[in-house]
């Protein structure tokens, strides 16, 4: 089997973008080229690698096979770069980072300051859902993701790197709000507003509740802090959020943080990947600058 190290390129470009132009584009080279490229690698595998449906690229299990090897490979080869990058005394190379979408608060501070380190580095980072990084996290697509439930079914390298305590939001109108002392049966009788289920923020909420044998009256769920935080501003109910989601506007006055018995829910934020992936050396400083900066960047905030 005869197959080039730029055809894989070009096949992972392929299964990334879904599309012979998006591959095409990804590779600097023009469509004609990449689909006689892309035929060749077809032939010498000797199976179908994809299908075209509906103009999406949809990969057969042969496909999808090789592109997990292509992307072993191209892996394999930017770890060997960086190694060779830093022996010489340079950092430069490309660092892939999923984070779930409260961890949007923070990480782009501390991406900003770790380009201003290290300026030659590329840096790709995917902003999504739980699931959604739970997905990138089970096909091993990134460098290291960012999340505060870890999943329980994959083997991972975890490390702990800063709190995310989940607190109580309410319009500043509420007559709950500025009181100091708040049971949490007296939210017995409130609307909620929470976070979809199956994100990190519902899940420790619900396990709280649980543990409290507390019912909440669910008004809306929503997905994501922005809406949540309109919503509840608007009267339409309270909320549980994490405190990070706060930080982006230090003097909005629209909410009020509730001073609830039991709250701040203790969370942490994890920085997290694949326990057989090996870590590249750019990965290995970016995980070293993740875990100092944000401590520096909460202490600046508490």
């Amino acid at each position: 089997m005869n197959v080039t190290f730029r055809q894989l390129r070009l096949f992972l470009a392929l299964a990334d973008t879904g599309s012979v132009s998006g591959a095409a584009r990804a590779t600097h080279v023009s469509q004609p080229t990449a689909s006689m490229q892309l035929r060749e690698v077809s032939n010498a595998v000797g199976l179908p690698l994809y299908e075209v449906i509906a103009r999406r690229v949809h990969l057969t299990d042969a496909g999808q096979e090789l592109a997990r090897t292509a992307r072993d490979i191209a892996n394999a080869w930017n770890a060997f770069e960086q190694k060779v990058d830093e022996t010489k005394g340079l950092k430069r190379g490309k660092l892939r980072v999923a984070v779930v979408s409260t961890a949007k608060y923070f990480v782009p501070r501390l991406l900003g300051s770790f380009c201003a380190t290290y300026p030659e580095i590329e840096i790709a980072l995917e902003v999504l859902n739980r699931d959604g990084v739970l997905q990138r996290l089970r096909e091993n697509l990134d460098d290291l993701c960012i999340m505060s439930m870890p999943p329980t079914d994959i083997e991972l390298a975890d490390q702990v790197f800063m709190p995310n305590p989940l607190v109580v939001i309410a319009a500043s109108a509420h007559p709950m709000a500025g009181r100091q002392q708040i049971e949490l049966a007296e939210l017995s009788s409130q609307r909620f507003i929470l976070r979809e289920l199956g994100s990190g923020t519902r899940m420790a909420t619900d396990a709280f509740f649980k543990r409290q044998n507390f019912k909440p009256q669910l008004r809306l769920e929503l997905g994501s802090n922005e809406a949540i935080k309109e919503a509840v501003a608007g009267d339409l109910g309270i909320a549980v959020v994490s405190r990070h989601a706060l930080y982006a506007n230090l003097f909005d006055t629209t909410v009020s943080v509730l001073k609830v018995n039991g709250f701040p829910i203790d969370s942490q934020w994890h920085v997290v990947h694949p326990l057989g992936r090996k870590l590249s050396p750019v990965a290995k400083v970016f995980q070293e600058h993740l875990l100092t900066q944000s401590r520096r960047w909460l202490q600046q905030r508490i």
